[in-house]
């Protein structure tokens, strides 16, 4: 039924994915996952576990990966808005420590995509964000790692507003920067 448009990012794998959205009088309809659409576009991937946040204005998310079960993710905004990032982590990537982020919202459904072997975080931009995603693997409690937000060997231009807070947990505080992290 729906049919996705997939634009690839330039990192490889990186892939911002646009479903097909039905409108009418009463609201909208749109197809978020169809293993069918997904294969056809090239991203063969067996998802086993979803999971959903909700975080206020200012809140700092990642960047974070796991170390020894690494997950693909596919991420989305239910509500509110976000901008989302991956670092290239792929040890033998002709982009290793580079970043690719793109603006998530409720209003233009974009999904992301990013696949094993990149650190991934997002920063919400409305007042209050609800965030799903899909991953490929299960988490592992002990196996997750990250970088520092603010890595200025990473250079993340990050979206900040004015007279915004940051929000970090301690766990986003301590992270060291991309020469100290796991490579894929």
């Amino acid at each position: 039924m729906g049919k996705i448009q997939v634009t690839r990012c330039d990192i490889e794998g990186l892939c911002v994915i646009e479903p097909t959205v039905f409108n009418d009088e009463r609201g909208y309809f749109v197809e978020t996952y169809n293993q069918k659409d997904f294969q056809e576009a090239g991203l063969d991937l067996e998802f086993v576990q979803d999971n959903q946040s909700m975080s206020v204005r200012g809140v700092l998310r990642g960047l974070h990966y796991q170390k020894q079960y690494p997950q693909g993710k596919l991420v989305r905004v239910l509500r509110g808005h976000v901008f989302d990032v991956a670092v290239d982590l792929r040890a033998d990537s002709k982009t290793f420590g580079k970043w690719f982020g793109v603006e998530l919202s409720a209003e233009n459904k974009k999904m992301f995509y990013i696949p094993k072997g990149f650190a991934h975080g997002f920063l919400v931009l409305s007042e209050e964000a609800e965030f799903a995603y899909k991953c490929t693997d299960f988490y592992h409690p002990g196996d997750e790692g990250g970088i520092a937000w603010d890595d200025p060997q990473i250079g993340i231009c990050w979206p900040l507003q004015e007279g915004v807070e940051l929000i970090l947990s301690d766990k986003d505080k301590k992270w060291g920067g991309l020469s100290d992290t796991f490579r894929f």
